[in-house]
């Protein structure tokens, strides 16, 4: 709707894992390092946890494109974790066997293992990736995820679990001690710095086709203040910018502008209610 009047190409704050507009961060190069580190080399579990927005998803996709090209890794990557034991071992199966199966939870955990042998056999690496882990609210789930650590041989596991959510993961996991200290390799990511989150929104219109500055100083400022660098946040102001902008014919946007969309999302809801 904007694109053309701002010289774009496309939509350069949309809230989707789109790997194109990843922009690395010293935190974000750290987080991803710590995370491929212990999937090649086998560690067996690893956690990332961060804020709401903090571009925890767009990571696992990267990690799950890197992973793809390399023909060695089959991956389940499990985004709606809010399953029983026995469904949440029917969804691993499907992920790396593409078929359903039903049956009792020994019988299911047999097939589990016989996939994953059938893996290691074939010289395939097996990775269990789940996101939104926070929300596992059954900790006989999370008592089951730990188990799947013990398919290993004597001197490797035979399957990488990682754990991706929100900082609340941090106390699921550790009111499991059995879990908390199989997790090898964890990181905790935070929101960028006023810098950082400036290099942010410029690399993000550079990949949309932007020619000119779009961003003053000022605008910058208040979105940071508003934002805390949360990348969720900061694509959300930034989007509608663009699109008030474009609506009042601005040629760049400014604290003003910037300042009137933030206080129009920050609006309570009642207020907003009353104004449609």
């Amino acid at each position: 709707m904007y694109e053309n009047y701002w010289g774009l190409t496309e939509k350069p704050f949309e809230n989707t894992p789109d790997p194109r507009f990843m922009y690395y961060s010293k935190k974000h190069e750290e987080a991803l390092m710590r995370l491929l580190y212990a999937i090649k080399e086998e560690k067996g579990a690893a956690m990332l946890t961060g804020e709401y927005g903090s571009g925890k998803t767009i990571l696992s996709r990267i990690i799950i494109d890197e992973l793809v090209k390399n023909k060695i890794y089959e991956v389940a990557l499990i985004i709606h974790p809010q399953l029983s034991p026995t469904q949440f071992i029917q969804e691993i199966i499907y992920q790396l066997k593409n078929e359903h199966v039903r049956g009792p939870k020994p019988q299911l955990l047999h097939i589990m293992q016989d996939v994953i042998y059938k893996n290691f056999n074939e010289g395939k690496k097996t990775l269990i990736l789940i996101d939104e882990a926070q929300i596992i609210k059954n900790k006989e789930t999370l008592e089951e995820i730990r188990l799947f650590l013990n398919f290993q041989l004597n001197d490797k596991f035979l399957i990488t679990l990682v754990l991706i959510g929100q900082p609340e993961l941090l106390v699921m996991v550790n009111s499991i001690p059995q879990l908390q200290q199989r997790l090898g390799i964890k990181y905790h990511l935070s929101g960028l710095d006023k810098n950082e989150m400036e290099t942010y929104i410029k690399h993000r219109l550079s990949v949309a086709g932007a020619k000119n500055e779009i961003f003053n100083k000022e605008a910058f400022e208040v979105i940071y203040n508003y934002s805390e660098g949360l990348p969720r946040k900061i694509n959300n102001v930034c989007d509608m910018c663009l699109l008030i902008g474009f609506g009042q014919e601005a040629k760049i946007i400014d604290r003003q502008l910037s300042e009137r969309v933030i206080k129009d999302l920050n609006m309570e809801p009642s207020i907003y209610a009353k104004n449609v």
